[in-house]
Order: structure tokens, then sequence, then C-alpha cells
């Protein structure tokens, strides 16, 4: 239950943005529940102690979201 959660942070690959109180969106190399690591993308506290909601992605995954960005139009400000 809640109480097996577990996770480990495999690599930092880079921070998306920073909010106030120094709160990071970061994307990462996650393992959950010992299970093997996949990419996340969620917001973090400083020290990673507190974390939001985020996504978890598979390798596929990622790359059609790349794909999927890379079509798209460049915003208008």
């Amino acid at each position: 239950m809640a109480d097996d959660f577990s996770y480990k942070i495999e690599k930092e690959l880079g921070v998306i943005s920073e909010g106030k109180g120094g709160w990071r969106t970061e994307l990462n190399f996650i393992s959950w529940g010992d299970r093997p690591a996949k990419f996340d993308i969620r917001a973090w506290s400083p020290n990673h102690e507190k974390m939001g909601k985020g996504i978890t992605l598979t390798k596929d995954d990622l790359t059609a979201l790349r794909k999927l960005l890379d079509s798209l139009p460049e915003a208008q400000d």
C-alpha cells in the first residue's frame, strides 16, 4: 500500500522550469517500486523531498512525444 511506495532517481536529465519556492519541473529517469526505470516529468521541491503530480513515459512514449512536439507550429506570443 502507501507504505510500500518507493522510488529512486537514477539520473537527473534536466530542468524544464523553476517556480516560486524553488520547486522545479524536471525530466528524470526514475525507478518506481524497484521496477525498471522510465522517463518522468513532474515538479519537485528543493532536494527532491516532495513531489507533485507528473507523468511517467517509456522510451517509445518519449520518442512519440518528441515527434509530436517537433511537428507543432512555432508558438506565437
